[in-house]
């Protein structure tokens, strides 16, 4: 792949500046079976935050702040590499979310993250609000399963209305909110706008499923054996949805600078190297007007 092999380094300084890469991620299950470790999937991560924070690139997150989690990494990932006169990690909390945290724990988060990042709290239509208004110290948490999913559904509308490119790694089927897993219904909502989308299948989880669905690769890679893919209804509804708008489109454009031999790589390589490398790829392509 000559055209990658001259891009293995980060794109220029800039090249990315006003640009939002969203970032949709969870645990994939598959790990063990690939030979893999939590470690590699987090270096992978740690390879596109590099790549996106030193071109000058901004990434959206809607997850949680749980110091165990992803949103915890990507904040370290930014005080490495990130630029205090240009924030550049933008967190997106779901309404229960903020809601289970108390005032001061959130205040203490969102000072943490400092001048190098914001943080965006939504009310369960997905409308930014203040998460300190009309409410004690204490937290509140929502148990109502509709309303978490519902809140859910309008997170990654919110986040598909603000990205310019979103990238999808790993994915639960299970241990999830909502009618289906959250990277299929946040594929199904992106591909319907005119985002560039990055699917890295290498990991494993629904991304993969998502590959699959969309016929990018047949994931004829992936051990045999006993699969869980088909195994939850929801994730075969979400699944029927991908491959329902495939059909209706007569094929899926991802819009992101790739080509399908390209795409193809991306969908089935584990390397964080080769990832970050083919990401930062297509985006100078597609956002080859932006570079100064």
């Amino acid at each position: 792949m000559n055209s990658l092999a001259k891009h293995k380094g980060l794109l220029p300084p800039s090249a990315l500046r006003g640009i939002r890469l969203g970032l949709s991620v969870s645990d994939s299950a598959d790990l063990a079976r690939l030979g893999l470790l939590e470690i590699h999937f987090r270096i992978a991560l740690g390879e596109i935050a590099r790549c996106v924070l030193l071109s000058g690139g901004e990434i959206v997150y809607g997850g949680h702040l749980d110091p165990r989690g992803y949103t915890a990494f990507l904040m370290h990932e930014l005080k490495r590499y990130g630029e205090e006169q240009n924030p550049s990690l933008h967190i997106c909390l779901a309404w229960q979310e903020h809601r289970k945290l108390s005032i001061s724990e959130f205040q203490k988060q969102n000072k943490s993250l400092g001048m190098l990042g914001t943080i965006t709290c939504l009310d369960v239509d997905g409308a930014p609000i203040d998460p300190t208004k009309g409410r004690s110290e204490r937290p509140i948490p929502e148990t109502d399963s509709e309303v978490r999913a519902k809140s859910l559904t309008a997170l990654r509308r919110y986040m598909a209305e603000h990205v310019d490119a979103q990238i999808f790694i790993g994915g639960k089927r299970e241990g999830y909110h909502g009618d289906m897993p959250g990277l299929i219904e946040e594929a199904i909502i992106t591909l319907k706008t005119s985002r560039s989308i990055y699917l890295a299948g290498g990991f494993g989880g629904v991304t993969l499923d998502i590959i699959r669905a969309l016929e990018i690769d047949s994931g004829s890679w992936f051990p045999q054996g006993t699969s869980k893919q088909t195994s939850c209804q929801r994730v075969i509804k979400g699944i029927g949805k991908l491959e329902k708008i495939k059909k209706s489109s007569k094929g899926v454009d991802l819009r992101n600078g790739l080509s399908d031999v390209e795409n193809r790589k991306l969908a089935t390589t584990h390397r964080p190297s080769e990832i970050a490398a083919l990401i930062c790829l297509g985006l100078s392509r597609k956002f080859a007007k932006h570079v100064h």
